[in-house]
């Protein structure tokens, strides 16, 4: 598989997802970059933002299995990875998986439950495995995590640690639809009732495992020129020396920025990164990893604002 095939493969992905969901282009364009560079993604809006019918169809077109967690207060973290439970007939310990052993996870709401449970997370989405009475299971190749949180100034929520913030490639923020975008959504789905199912609105398979694999690989062979290794390592330390922030980026946040800004460079058809890629993905990439000081929150200084402003200080190569 080629660039060109990858680009032509995200644009028929595109085109079956928008069936079902009207509009959140750039979300799509989010989870594309991450699928093709391995990586999680969290999505942070209000309810009612098609934020879990997005997961469902994105899982559907690109052919992975799909699984669903909804995080609520009392989810212990057995209920996720699973456990031995043992049988009485036979006298024995039976492993009973759990809702994790899937491909594509959409862990919904996952701020509303208590840090004991989220950090049943932590390993399967570092090194893609999980532990159970000291032995370690394999996930899919595919594992990927799409968790959505409410924002953190509703009631009811815990805040993600930075550790598991860390493990997330973006932040994306879904926000409402625009007036034109309300109006089809009404018009569509009005009529359709509460299809939840992608299926129901036609939404078809044009991918397997095997193809993403192909897609990946593709995607690794982007080149990455010495001059936006350079940009990339600038504004990861750019974050290090900026008063308004008490903590910044880790090493971690530069080497997946850079594969992030290798396929989104393949799904625009190129073979090589350019500091457009690394711009386009910061914010997404850096929002969630950066700490505010005490000062600049009294000050009312937003984390959006600060992250424009380290992108529009470092001076991209030419």
């Amino acid at each position: 598989m080629t660039v060109e095939d990858v680009k032509a493969l995200a644009e028929d992905i595109r085109a079956e997802i928008g069936k079902a969901v009207v509009g959140q282009e750039a979300t799509v364009d989010i989870l594309l970059v991450a699928l093709f560079a391995g990586g999680h993604v969290l999505l942070e809006g209000p309810p009612g933002t098609a934020k879990t019918l997005l997961a469902r169809s994105f899982a559907r077109v690109i052919g992975l299995d799909f699984g669903r967690i909804q995080f609520t207060p009392d989810l212990m973290p057995g209920d996720i990875i699973g456990a031995n439970l043992f049988n009485f007939q036979t006298s024995t310990f039976t492993l009973t998986r759990g809702p994790i052993f899937t491909d594509l996870l959409l862990a919904d709401e996952i701020n509303r439950t208590p840090p004991k449970t989220q950090a049943a997370l932590l390993e399967a989405m570092q090194e893609r495995t999980v532990t159970i009475d000291g032995e370690s299971l394999a996930l899919g190749a595919r594992f990927m995590v799409v968790a959505t949180q409410n924002p953190i100034e509703q009631q009811g929520v815990y805040p993600l640690p930075e550790a598991q913030l860390d493990r997330f490639l973006f932040k994306q923020t879904v926000d409402y639809p625009s007036a034109s975008e309300e109006r089809r959504i009404i018009a569509a789905h009005g009529s359709h009732g509460n299809a939840m199912a992608p299926e129901e609105w036609g939404v078809e398979v044009i991918a397997n495992a095997s193809v993403i694999g192909e897609a990946i690989a593709a995607v690794a062979q982007v080149r990455l020129v010495d001059e936006v290794i350079d940009y990339i390592a600038a504004l990861i330390r750019g974050t290090r020396d900026v008063a308004d922030l008490e903590s910044g980026a880790s090493p971690r946040a530069g080497a997946m920025l850079a594969g992030a800004a290798r396929a989104r460079a393949a799904l625009d058809g190129r073979d090589f990164v350019i500091p457009d890629d690394v711009k386009a993905l910061a914010p997404a990439l850096l929002r969630h990893r950066l700490i505010l000081s005490p000062a600049a929150e009294i000050d009312g200084r937003a984390i959006e604002d600060v992250v424009t402003s380290i992108i529009e200080t470092i001076e991209a190569p030419r």
